[in-house]
């Protein structure tokens, strides 16, 4: 079984950051596009941000561009999401997904999915 496991949520303060892993047990990420999306309590689930099998190639959600970067390194089998100035809504439980292909915003175009981790933004 392919599975993608998610690191790196917790509370934070308004204004503060973190940083979100996502690694790959029994698959080699490097042949994918790597999706973050996230799931608020009542909400479905959106995209965030993708990054191509190269990392040449990054799109991100517009409620969310200039304060999360993504990125990955090939050889750590990892991809990490950079969450700065972070927002009250923001808090959702952050899932990473992969494809075979190129990148994509849309849930039911992925192939593989992690379990999720939660982030909650709050003073």
């Amino acid at each position: 079984q392919l599975q993608l496991v998610e690191s790196g949520g917790g509370l934070v303060q308004p204004g503060g950051s973190l940083r979100l892993s996502c690694t790959a047990s029994r698959f080699t990420l490097d042949w994918h596009a790597i999706g973050w999306f996230r799931q608020a309590p009542g909400k479905e689930r959106e995209g965030v941000s993708c990054i191509s099998r190269s990392g040449g190639s990054t799109n991100y959600a517009d409620s969310v561009k200039g304060r999360f970067t993504i990125s990955r390194d090939n050889a750590k089998n990892t991809v990490y999401l950079q969450m700065n100035s972070l927002k009250p809504e923001d808090t959702a439980v952050y899932y990473c997904a992969a494809r075979y292909s190129y990148c994509s915003g849309y849930v039911d175009d992925m192939n593989y999915w992690g379990k999720g981790t939660l982030v909650t933004v709050s003073s």
